[in-house]
């Protein structure tokens, strides 16, 4: 399946696990907006919008770079209207802005706290409803959030209470609008990664060069999104979907080229059920996060 002439709205997407998306789907000849706040470069994270941009030019896609805080409902608003005004309407809402602070109760600012659920859960709250008039029209359409499934256990919370209902929260956003829209046919997913991905925030808050060495790349939740966003929607909702085994059921078997420098276990992500790891022969490092 392809995502030709599909046009993607992505939150965040400047960089990380978004902006593989993008380029993975641009490979395809997508249109992609990617709704970001950096516009110019910053000192500690690489890319910014107009880099996305220019790459996803040159994969092979169109693309829109929209200066995009999705904490502001006018921005979120015109971010939409300007996809639609350049692309003709979306098919598909990549919900991947997050904000991640990983600290007890008693050390976690109100203000931070107020950053991760305003961002996470209130973001993709606000880019899922200002999409889904538009995705009311498209043929096949989908919003996939990147949050984890819904594992009430008290050792997800204990640590980082706070971030964990901010990212709860956005898998109840799947929850409830798989069912609240699945008569129209849009398709409403997460997707979670079995393992820690190598990213900025994996670099730069969970462990430097060392976690990244026992991290997975960002292409492997590329493809992952890029299998989901292919199959029918009225016939794929209301999934908490985990990147490895999505590429299982697509018929991979070597996933080594995602981690070519790993020289040992793998560190297993936040939030995967334990019955997760009864579904791969994957060695992984359990206990992170």
């Amino acid at each position: 399946m392809s995502l030709a002439g599909k046009t993607l709205f992505i939150s965040g997407g400047s960089r990380g696990i978004g902006l593989a998306i993008a380029l993975r789907a641009a490979r395809d000849g997508a249109n992609v907006t990617i709704a970001a706040k950096t516009s110019e470069p910053h000192p500690k994270l690489p890319g910014t919008i107009h880099t996305a941009a220019d790459e996803i030019e040159k994969a092979g896609g169109k693309a829109l770079a929209v200066v995009c805080d999705i904490r502001e409902e006018a921005q979120v608003v015109a971010a939409v209207a300007q996809t639609v005004e350049a692309f003709g309407g979306i098919d598909i809402c990549i919900n991947n802005a997050s904000a991640i602070q990983l600290t007890g109760t008693l050390a976690t600012d109100m203000k931070r706290y107020d950053l991760m659920h305003q961002i996470n859960t209130r973001g993709t709250f606000l880019v899922s409803k200002t999409c889904i008039p538009h995705l009311k029209k498209a043929t096949n359409p989908h919003v996939l959030t990147l949050s984890p499934p819904l594992d009430m256990q008290a050792k997800w919370f204990k640590n980082h209470v706070a971030y964990t209902m901010a990212k709860f929260g956005m898998s109840m956003c799947t929850l409830g609008m798989s069912a609240e829209f699945a008569r129209d046919g849009i398709a409403v997913n997460s997707l979670w990664p079995l393992t820690a991905i190598d990213t900025a925030a994996v670099r730069n808050l969970l462990g430097g060069d060392t976690m990244a060495s026992m991290s997975r790349a960002p292409e492997i939740m590329a493809d992952a999104a890029h299998a989901i966003l292919s199959r029918p929607s009225r016939e794929t909702t209301g999934n908490f979907f985990i990147d490895e085994l999505v590429l299982r059921e697509e018929g991979v078997t070597d996933f080594s080229t995602y981690a070519p420098h790993a020289e040992g276990p793998l560190a297993a992500d936040f939030f995967v059920p334990d019955a997760v790891f009864e579904q791969t022969d994957t060695q992984l490092m359990k206990g992170f996060g």
